[in-house]
This record gives structure tokens, C-alpha cells and sequence, in this order.
């Protein structure tokens, strides 16, 4: 009897056995590498930079297509609004405004009341000089690009889960009239008691720089040790110091400056366009032709891990200089 009861557990046991590894067969396959390809990126600034968009111009048809195509896209990877709904809406005189912001909560109890923010301007000038026809200024570099990274980012970090930190990917409109849309959005999440560690804004991101450069820059270099950090984490000099983002004053003049006046936070925009490598800003002929998604892809993945590693950091290693 005492031996076939041993020969009863013995089969138990190597039934459960089995079945654990079935199981973490299964899980393995759910948990498969996540990259971000060329064409996840044409597909989407097909799209954003088509004619049927107009240009994105705020208040207009277009942008509010661009809305919903964003919209979208963040429901159909479980990306959560931030908000009630996602939209962050205000008015510009007659016109309304709204900046599209959602959330990926964090996995650390203590670290997710923290806050990466992550950004790009969707909106763009709407129409431009007449070009052989041509008045639509797509925007498609100018910041479809930086847009659908920040998107790109987002889809990542909802499948993989593994922030520490929570993120917010906010979208803004109204840039192009001078930075309303995140003004707007920096002091409502001010005023609603937000604890940011730090703000990344994507800014032309479409085209590589020349191959004796690093392979992107940040305004405001030296304002903080972001890029040192960012570089460290990543294992290799993503992003360098451009010279002329000072007397091009490129701080002041994108997303990222709202953000670090309302919070005084390291808060940056990173660029791969330094006006010699791409003839098309604010050009009918910006279009999504005319983008590298090669590029994107190897920038957006290569910025992965170092953005891992800035989410996951026990202490906030990413500070201001002292002026």
C-alpha cells in the first residue's frame, strides 16, 4: 500500500511539473520582444501627413482627424486617458484647442506617483507658399515625426510594463501658434498637483543628421545633466550637443520650455533636424515621402532601454545644473 501511494506522488508530482512548464511556455510566448518597425512608423505618418489632413492646422477638420486617428490608436493598445476623456481642451479666441493626453501607470507602489513626461505637437501650419500647386504644409518631419514616436513610446511601454514610473504621453496643438497647447496642459497638471521627474519633447525626429554627428541633439544641453545620463543609460552617444540650439534660442521654442517653467524640472526637446539636413520646415513639400523611418525606428529603440533605465531608477538621477 505505502508503495503505491510513493508511485501516486511520484505521478503528481511530475504532472505538475509538466504542466508548469507548459505554462511558462505560454508565458514566454505572450512576453515575446517588442520592437518598433519602419513600417509601424510609415503607417501612421501616411496617415498624419496625408492631404486629407490639410495640414493640421488647430481648429480645423484636419486636426481633428488627427485627433481621433491618435485617439484611436492609444484605445487600441490599452493606453488609458489621463484625463476623463483624452482630450485637454481650451480656447484661442473662437477656436478650440485641445492637446490629446494619456497615462501608462507605473508597477512600483511608491515610484508610479511619479511622472515621465513624453511629448510632440501634432497640429502644423495648415496651409504654405504654393508650390507647383501644392498649398498643403503636411508636417509631416515638423512634428508628425515626434508625434508618432511619442506614440510609438506609449505602445511599447502599455505591452511591456516595465515603468516604475508612470508616463504620461501628452500630444499638444496650438505649438505652431506659440506653444498654447502645452502652456495650457503645464498649468493644468501644475495646479492639479502633478509630481513630474522629467519632460521629453520629440521635435523633427525624421531625418538622420550626417554620420560624423551624434545621432540627435537636445536644447538646453547644458541646463541640466540629461543627455550624460540619458547616453549612460543607453551605452552610447545618442544625443549630443548641437552649437547653434543657443543662438537659435531652440529652449524657448518648442514644448518642453512650458514644462520647465511651470515645474523647474530637466525638461528638453530632442532633434535630429539642424537645419543642413533637410530643406522642408514649414514647406508644402514636408512630407511623409520624404522621411527616413529607418532612422526613426533605430532612434525610437535605441531610446527604449535608456528610458527604461530613467523610469526605473530607485533615486532621480537626472537633475538640474546649478546656474
Amino acid at each position: 500500500m505505502k508503495k503505491l501511494f510513493s508511485i501516486l506522488i511520484i505521478i503528481l508530482v511530475v504532472s505538475c511539473a509538466i504542466k508548469q512548464k507548459g505554462d511558462d511556455g505560454a508565458k514566454g510566448k505572450s512576453s515575446e520582444k517588442i520592437t518598433i518597425t519602419a513600417q509601424d512608423i510609415k503607417t501612421s505618418m501616411e496617415y498624419l501627413a496625408s492631404d486629407e489632413l490639410q495640414g493640421r492646422a488647430t481648429g480645423s477638420k484636419g486636426i481633428e482627424m488627427a485627433a481621433v486617428f491618435i485617439e484611436d490608436y492609444f484605445k487600441k493598445n490599452g493606453i488609458k486617458p489621463y484625463f476623463e476623456t483624452y482630450r485637454d481642451s481650451f480656447m484661442l479666441g473662437d477656436i478650440v484647442g485641445y492637446n490629446i493626453v494619456a497615462m501608462i501607470e507605473g508597477t512600483d507602489e511608491k515610484l508610479k506617483n511619479e511622472f515621465i513626461i513624453l511629448g510632440g505637437h501634432y497640429d502644423h501650419i495648415g496651409k504654405g507658399k504654393v508650390v507647383e500647386g501644392d498649398s498643403i504644409a503636411n508636417g509631416a518631419n515638423d512634428d508628425a515625426s515626434g508625434t508618432i514616436a511619442a506614440m510609438e513610446f506609449g505602445r511599447y511601454f502599455s505591452k511591456s510594463k516595465t515603468n516604475k514610473r508612470s508616463i504620461l504621453i501628452t500630444l499638444y496643438s496650438a505649438e505652431e501658434m506659440g506653444l498654447k497647447g502645452s502652456a495650457h496642459l503645464a498649468k493644468r497638471l501644475k495646479e492639479a498637483g502633478l509630481d513630474p521627474y522629467t519632460m521629453i519633447n520629440f521635435e523633427m525626429i525624421g531625418v538622420p543628421r550626417a554620420e560624423d554627428k551624434a545621432m540627435a541633439y537636445m536644447s538646453g544641453f547644458n541646463r541640466s545633466n540629461f543627455a550624460s545620463t540619458l547616453n549612460q543609460y543607453a551605452g552610447e552617444e545618442i544625443v549630443g550637443f548641437f552649437p547653434k540650439a543657443k543662438e537659435f534660442q531652440l529652449f524657448y521654442r518648442s514644448d518642453n520650455y512650458p514644462f520647465f517653467k511651470e515645474f523647474n524640472i530637466p525638461a528638453h526637446a530632442i532633434s535630429t533636424f539642424d537645419f543642413t539636413n533637410y530643406d522642408y520646415y514649414h514647406h508644402v513639400d514636408d512630407e511623409a515621402d520624404k522621411m527616413d523611418y529607418k532612422h526613426m525606428a533605430s532612434l525610437v529603440n535605441k531610446l527604449i532601454p535608456a528610458l527604461e533605465s530613467m523610469m526605473n531608477s530607485p533615486i532621480k538621477e537626472v537633475v538640474l545644473n546649478e546656474e
